[in-house]
């Protein structure tokens, strides 16, 4: 069955994407995962999610230099994937793997008999 050119340019996005961020020299970037990307229906605007560790402060810092640096990211990505219109880049924070560790220490501590709070 053919995937569509929507999800394989997604694909490409978020590998490119993810390749920028490791190689970028910025040290208000801490330790940054691209998550997902999820783009429009006329490709002309993208969203990134990212997975950003560390304290709320450096998730903020981090998130800050992200959207400061989303011109050079457009920019490497234009160079990198050929497209008619290079896409519009809108980084969001994801938060699903810390859910999910959260969800599972309270599925932990339930089956051991803890209580929720891990008293």
């Amino acid at each position: 069955m053919a995937v569509p050119r929507s999800a394989r340019i997604r694909e490409e996005l978020k590998r490119e994407a993810s390749d920028i961020l490791r190689k970028m020299k910025d040290p208000r970037i801490g330790f940054v995962s691209v998550t997902d990307a999820e783009i429009s229906s006329d490709l002309r605007h993208v969203k990134i999610f990212v997975s950003i560790y560390g304290t709320p402060e450096e998730k903020e810092r981090t998130l800050a230099a992200l959207e400061h640096a989303r011109g050079f990211v457009r920019t490497e990505i234009g160079k990198r994937i050929r497209l008619r219109h290079t896409p519009e880049i809108a980084f969001r924070l994801d938060d699903s793997i810390e859910r999910g560790h959260r969800i599972d220490n309270i599925l932990r501590s339930v089956t051991s008999g803890e209580n929720a709070d891990g008293s």
